[in-house]
Parts: C-alpha cells; sequence; structure tokens
C-alpha cells in the first residue's frame, strides 16, 4: 500500500530532529528497500541517516539497502580520496555484513556512466542521504529528488546540535557558542545506541555488480577510472573507522591534554598538539558524537580547548554552508570584506603567479612553498599554517575572486580533508568570515587581519618543518629513470618529483618535446610535429589557463577547411578550440622539463636488473646509478626492445603500430592565395597542411606545414627526402587549385613514429613485479593531450607502487 509520509515525531526524537523532507511525496511500502545513499558517513555505527533508514524499514517491513558510489564526475576524483574512502568502504563493508543490512559498492571507470541511483530508487519505498551541506552535494541531492518518485530524506549525521535545528546563520563564533553551548552541553555526554534491523537481508537482483573490497586491489581499481592520478594516496592516513579510531585513542592518550598549548606548534612532527583526525571527520568515517562524548570525559583543559574547536568552531562552518546557496563566492562573505576587497582591488600586487605555479610549490617564498608541499605530499595542513597558507593569495592574485578559487581547487583536491563545510569555514576565514575588521588598513587585504609569511616563518623551525613535509607521501621515496623527454615522460617526472621522489630523465636528443619538435630553419622555428592540440578532459583544461596566463600556449583561432576535391572546400566548424605552443609548439615540453634533472643526447639502449635494482645501458657503457622503477616514455617500436625478456608488458605492446609520416616545410617570398590557414585532405598523398605563420608568436614569413597521409609515406618510405617534398608540394597546389610558386627554401623530413594504429585505451602500460612503466600518446589516442594524460597515469601507477613499497618498509612520520 501507498502510506502518506509519517508524522517524524513517530520516530525517536534524536533522530527525527536530524531530518529534511524534501518534497511531499508518500511512501510505497510494496516497494523492495528502503535505500540509504551513503557519501559523508562512512560507517556502520552510530550513524543517524543508517538508523533513520532501519527505524523506516522496520514500522513498514522492509530491509534497508545501503548505496555507496564513487562517481566520476566529482569534480576532485583523483587516486589519493578515492583509496581513503575505499578503504573506509571496506570497513563498512564488513560492518554491515555483520549486522545483516544489505550493501553495494559502486565504482564506475568513466565519469560519464550516470549514476544507478535511479534505477535503485525505483524499487526504494524511500530514499535516505545525509545532509552535507557543502557542494556539489545539495545539487546533486535536489537534482535526484526532482528526477525520482519515492521521497528523499537527508539527515544530518555529522553536527552534534543538528543544522536543522538552527534556524539563522551566525556571522561570528561567539555569537554562535552563545546561542548553541547550552544544547551542547545537553548533548555530548549521551550515549548513541545503534538500531537494529528486524527484517532479513535483502537478497534480491540489482542493475549493476557490487564490488566486494576487501579482497580488491585498490591502486588497480583505481587506475581503472578516469580521475586525476597525479595525487598519490597518502601512508601515513589509512582511511576507514578502524583506523581513524586508533588515531584518536592515540591523540587521547598523548595528545588531547596539551592541545590548549601545542595545538599551533605545527614544526613538531609526528604533530603533537593536534589530532589529525578531520579526514576521518569530512568522511564521517568516525562518530562524531563518539569523539565529543570522549573528549568531554577528559575534563582537562586542552579537551575543553579541543571540545570548542570540534563544536562551536566546526559546527559554524555547517552552519555557515546550510544557510549560503553559494559558499564557493565572495557574495557569501560579510557585507564589510566585500567592501574592502572592493576598495583594494585595483592595488598593485608585488607578483602574480599562475595556479600551476601555486599548485606546484614555485612561489618562491620559502614557507608558503612548504606548505603547499606539505599539501602534495602528506594530504594535509596543520590547522594553524592553512591560514597564512590560504591569506597570502590574496597578494599574488588578479581578484579576490581568482585567489577563492584557486583556494577552494588546491585544498579540495589535495587534502584529504578537502571539500568540507570545515574547508569553506577556514578558506573563507582568510576573507573575513567569523572574523571583524582590523586598523590600520593594509594595501591589498584592506582590514583583514594580516598573517605575514615572513613573521609566521621566524615562528617556525623552518628546517624541521621542511625536512617532514618533504617525505613523500609514499613514505619510500624511489629512485626512477625516465626514458624520453616527449610530453608523457615529462609530465610523469614532473609528478613524481613533486612527490618527493628522485628522478633522472634521459632523453637521446638534444631538447624535450619528442614529437612537438619545432625545428630552427630559415631564420625561424617552424612546427615541423604536432602542429596544435586540443583539449577535451578536464584533467587536462586545468592547466591551459596557467599556460596561458604565462604566455606558453595560445589559442589558434585559424580558418580551417577540408580538401574534398581540387579547389572545393569545406569549411570546419569553430566549436572545437585549438591551441598551439608559442612561439614554437615545443615550448609546453621545455616548460615541463623546467627544474627536472635531464641528460640529453643519452640513448638508453638496454635495461638489466641487479641485485633488483635497475640499471641503463647507454651506447657508452652502463650507468652506475640505480633505479628502483624504469619509466620508458618512447614510442612503442623504441619501448619493446628495451623491456625484460619475459615482460607481461611485451605483449600488449607490440600489438602497437606506429604509422611514419613524411613531413615538408615551404617557406616563400609572398604569401600564397589559400584562403584558409590549415586544411585537411581527404585521401593520399596528403593529410593536412598548415600556414605556419598564422600561429600565435610565429614570424611574418610564408611557411608552410605539410603533412602525408600515412599510406603515402609508408609506399614511399625510402624516397630521397627531395624527391618527397616536391611530390608533396605539387600536390598542394593541385589540391588547392594554386599556381605553382616555386619556395625559397624546402626542407623535408620523416617522423618514423608519427601515430599509432591502433591506440591504445589504457592511459599507460605497467607491470608492479617488474617495476616497469610504458607511457606516450600512443597509449592514449595518439594526441598531444593523451600524452599528458597517459604520463599522468603513468604517474599514478608507480604512486601506487611506492606506497606499498612505503608500507613494506615500515616508513612512518605523523604517527
Amino acid at each position: 500500500m501507498v502510506t502518506p509520509v509519517p508524522n517524524l515525531s513517530t520516530l525517536p526524537r534524536h533522530l527525527s530532529e536530524r531530518i529534511s523532507v524534501i518534497g511531499d511525496r508518500p511512501i510505497d511500502d510494496t516497494k523492495a528497500y528502503v535505500l540509504y545513499w551513503m557519501h559523508h558517513a562512512i560507517r556502520d555505527h552510530e550513524n543517524p541517516a543508517l538508523d533513520v533508514a532501519i527505524a523506516v524499514g522496520n514500522s513498514i517491513g522492509r530491509p534497508v539497502l545501503v548505496y555507496q558510489g564513487l562517481g566520476g564526475n566529482h569534480p576532485y576524483n583523483s587516486d589519493r580520496h578515492h583509496v581513503f574512502i575505499m578503504e573506509g568502504a571496506r570497513d563498512v563493508q564488513q560492518g554491515l555484513k555483520r549486522r545483516g543490512i544489505a550493501y553495494r559498492f559502486y565504482l564506475p571507470e568513466k565519469p560519464e556512466k550516470p549514476t544507478p541511483l535511479r534505477d535503485l530508487s525505483r524499487e526504494a519505498a524511500l530514499v535516505i542521504t545525509e545532509t552535507f551541506p557543502a557542494p556539489p552535494f545539495p545539487k546533486w541531492v535536489g537534482s535526484l529528488a526532482d528526477r525520482i518518485d519515492p521521497p528523499v530524506w537527508t539527515v544530518d549525521s555529522s553536527c552534534i546540535f543538528p543544522m536543522q535545528r538552527i534556524e539563522r546563520r551566525f556571522e561570528r563564533a561567539f555569537q554562535f557558542r552563545k546561542h548553541t553551548w547550552p544544547e551542547y552541553q545537553q548533548r555530548i555526554r549521551a550515549v548513541w545506541k545503534d538500531l537494529e534491523p528486524d527484517q532479513a537481508e535483502f537478497a534480491g537482483s540489482l542493475p549493476f555488480a557490487g564490488i566486494v573490497l576487501q579482497a580488491a586491489d585498490l591502486n588497480e581499481l583505481c587506475a581503472r577510472c578516469r580521475i586525476d592520478h597525479g595525487i598519490g594516496p597518502v601512508h601515513h592516513t589509512t582511511g576507514g573507522s578502524h583506523a581513524g579510531y586508533a588515531r584518536w585513542d592515540a591523540f587521547k592518550r598523548h595528545g588531547l591534554s596539551s592541545y590548549a598549548r601545542l595545538r599551533n606548534n605545527a614544526a613538531i612532527m609526528p604533530p603533537k598538539g593536534v589530532s589529525r583526525m578531520s579526514p576521518y571527520i569530512h568522511y564521517g568515517m568516525v562518530s562524531p558524537f563518539r569523539i565529543a562524548r570522549e573528549a568531554a570525559e577528559s575534563e582537562s583543559k586542552g579537551a575543553e580547548k579541543f571540545l570548542d574547536e570540534f563544536l562551536v568552531w566546526r559546527e559554524l562552518a555547517h552552519n555557515f554552508c546550510f544557510h549560503t546557496p553559494n559558499p564557493e563566492h565572495v557574495d557569501s562573505l560579510p557585507e564589510w570584506a566585500s567592501k574592502t576587497l572592493e576598495q583594494h582591488l585595483e592595488d598593485l600586487r608585488p607578483a602574480i603567479f599562475t595556479p600551476e605555479q601555486l599548485e606546484r610549490a614555485k612561489s618562491g617564498d620559502p614557507l608558503w612553498d612548504a606548505l603547499q608541499r606539505s599539501l602534495i605530499r602528506q594530504g594535509e595542513l596543520h590547522n594553524n599554517v592553512r591560514m597564512t597558507w590560504g591569506k597570502a593569495l590574496l597578494q599574488w592574485t588578479r581578484s579576490p575572486s581568482e585567489a577563492l578559487r584557486i583556494l577552494i581547487d588546491l585544498n579540495h583536491r589535495f587534502a584529504l580533508d578537502g571539500n568540507d563545510p570545515n574547508s569553506y569555514g577556514g578558506i573563507l576565514w582568510c576573507f573575513g568570515l567569523f572574523d571583524r575588521p582590523f586598523k590600520p588598513e593594509i594595501p591589498i587585504i584592506g582590514s583583514f587581519r594580516p598573517r605575514p609569511l615572513d613573521q609566521h616563518a621566524r615562528r617556525l623551525d623552518m628546517a624541521t618543518y621542511t625536512e617532514n613535509v618533504d617525505v613523500p607521501s609514499s613514505g619510500a621515496r624511489l629512485s626512477i629513470a625516465v626514458i624520453g623527454a616527449g610530453l608523457s615522460g615529462l609530465r610523469a617526472a614532473t609528478v613524481l618529483s613533486d612527490h618527493g621522489h628522485r628522478v633522472r630523465v634521459f632523453e637521446e636528443s638534444n631538447g624535450p618535446g619528442g614529437r612537438m619538435g619545432a625545428f630552427k630553419w630559415e631564420g625561424t622555428y617552424v612546427d615541423a610535429g604536432a602542429q596544435y592540440f586540443t583539449a577535451r578532459d578536464a584533467r587536462f583544461r586545468r592547466y591551459l589557463e596557467s599556460w596561458i596566463q604565462e604566455g606558453i600556449v595560445s589559442r589558434w583561432d585559424a580558418e580551417l577547411a577540408a580538401v574534398d576535391a581540387p579547389g572545393k572546400f569545406r569549411t570546419v566548424g569553430s566549436s572545437l578550440e585549438r591551441f598551439v605552443g608559442t612561439p614554437r609548439m615545443n615550448r609546453l615540453a621545455e616548460h615541463l622539463s623546467t627544474g627536472l634533472n635531464i641528460r640529453y643526447e643519452s640513448a638508453v639502449t638496454r635495461i638489466e636488473n641487479y641485485d633488483g635494482k635497475w640499471r641503463l645501458i647507454h651506447a657508452t657503457g652502463m650507468s652506475d646509478e640505480k633505479f628502483d622503477v624504469v619509466i620508458i616514455a618512447t614510442p612503442v617500436e623504441q619501448a619493446v626492445p628495451l623491456l625484460p625478456a619475459g615482460s607481461d608488458m611485451a605483449a600488449p605492446a607490440s600489438g602497437i603500430e606506429m604509422l611514419p609520416c613524411w613531413a615538408v616545410m615551404a617557406v616563400f617570398d609572398d604569401p600564397l592565395p589559400v584562403p584558409y590557414d590549415g586544411l585537411f585532405f581527404n585521401g593520399a598523398p596528403l593529410s593536412w597542411a598548415a600556414r605556419n605563420n598564422s600561429k600565435p608568436g610565429r614570424s611574418d614569413s610564408e611557411i608552410w606545414m605539410l603533412h602525408a597521409a600515412n599510406d603515402w609515406t609508408i609506399d614511399n618510405i625510402e624516397a630521397d627526402p627531395n624527391v618527397a617534398a616536391e611530390k608533396l608540394l605539387e600536390s598542394f597546389f593541385h589540391l588547392t587549385d594554386t599556381s605553382r610558386t616555386q619556395p625559397r627554401a624546402v626542407k623535408a623530413r620523416l617522423w618514423p613514429f608519427a601515430s599509432a594504429s591502433p591506440p591504445l585505451d589504457d592511459g599507460c602500460l605497467w607491470s608492479a613485479t617488474e617495476g616497469i612503466g610504458i607511457c606516450g600518446d600512443w597509449c592514449a589516442k595518439s594526441r598531444i593531450e593523451g600524452a599528458f594524460l597517459s604520463g599522468t597515469a603513468m604517474s599514478g601507477r608507480v604512486l601506487g607502487q611506492a606506497l606499498q613499497l612505503g608500507k613494506k618498509r615500515g616508513r612512518r612520520i605523523h604517527g
């Protein structure tokens, strides 16, 4: 039967007060189950959302089905967050199995794959999820409620005093404390009693097969997902309730009583003054009720201060997000803060850094860069220095909105506790939230509370702090050889170096770039290989803003056409943006090579294993260096011969054929009367032609680059370069219906490994047993974007391997 929405007062008060009902649709108790969508209360105990589901299920005679998924379209999905969440899900899966509650974990490999929530809801009497006010979850929950038939309830499983019970937004902590403290005094010592289901575990069929996480290789699962593989998991913070409570118990014994005295000392390593519980609290892997209850039992000055931070400041941030439609916008700031930002918007900044420079800790300020490296490598920032880290960006960005956007991005992507209401509270505090004006006003920051980097650095033992945060995320520092300084190899080397590993790049030519090569010819640079690139994937597009801002990359607003017959041009739509390196294509490779340890004109002919380490054999002999890992970032024909005998990567790599391409450069005294800047040809002998001087940053000389079709190149692979050039030029003038003009100079070059047929779509190849990986554009659809993402995927494989090695070696920091 279909029953009306029940009176919430029929539920226990400690549950009913936490429920928000979206819509007033009835509950259909003929359906198969009560569905609980778990995302930020990843625990099987002291979980109000789970208890509400059990209570309703018991009342209508239906079991509970718990669904947890890691959607590929979350903007901050990465190996770091995925591994941590799945470690927590392992504990949940075991705990719910013991309690006889059905649980399914869903992990889509591709972000565009739709969530199964809509399919699951068709058999649900009611859908329950947590009240989590940080973006994007309010929007996601609202969208789900609009598209399904059963009612949706959200349940506050995060706060001691439910968010729903506080009807307005508070601007200051002292006001919030005054309003809420009597409630906290009544609640913090209460023991939470879990409800038990009286229905048999749901055993029906579902529209997807869940993953049994107990036996799963989490790094392998991550590698299959189209997420950010350039942010590796951290060895010292394992996800899950068991690990979370172990850390909490250690803090209670050794840190809670001294919290008030030591909490701001960021140089103590491992940190004794802070709990480092925020990742577990953010994902709800530990019960906030238990944390508050056990802290209150301590009755020390440290516990008193801890509870003030945990209850007042933490739940004030939840209150802010709950009552703020868009906490990611400067419009959410207090009026005085918005006013001072506007008044100082035009103040001269001492420096402007790109998002990439800030991400990679390249500001030049020793303290700030160390703090950012802590985020990259440790996945955390000490709660005191995080405020100094955040305030610095106002002086290094073009606007407060840009500073806020970059801070949110860096914090949420790298910090395990990122994307939390507390994240918004802390970041926006840097912009005046929960604070008051300070006099006198200061340029750029106006009446904000100042936190100068140099002053904070003097309060720290910088040598000790830097030494500790620079430990690699895996705990074990690997020695890594990268063979090939094309885009894939450079990207892998950059990520692994930024994560604290020792990386050496070996390149057979005299410069970086691979097929992005440009040649100085006739007094200018000519793009002889890749002509442009597109940016379809958000993981690649993220860096475009920085490259454009630095002048490394520019948009190429070219007029393009396809040539269907001689003189028959068909304009190619301009909806797809195209980009080029400036002033030449290999400028991007040069940029990525900055700061790396690269040995040019060093051709590796063989790699051999000696006592569990790899050594590289060069034409001049064997290198003395020993490497834990070797990354081969070359065309497949060059990669396969380097593999050790019997390698399990040889078969998939050998199945790839690299196709050659003749390229011809021709310079003319006068512009050719061709009405387009780039031409696609359908059929041999040409495939592409471009006016090099139409690209941004090039000289005015009329230079055309012609690329032959792969089939024609194969048929003419042994041709004399001058003969190949003449035939391709003849075809160009014929197909463009242009009078033959003698070029002032002509040069032909054969690219023997221009494109893959067919390319892999795996990102990279990796053998954990060998410690060898292969990457390149041929692993990812033969595009520049694909080369970058292949290198990122390769770094993710190595970071996952490093994590396992670090655990085996027993390296530990931070407790």
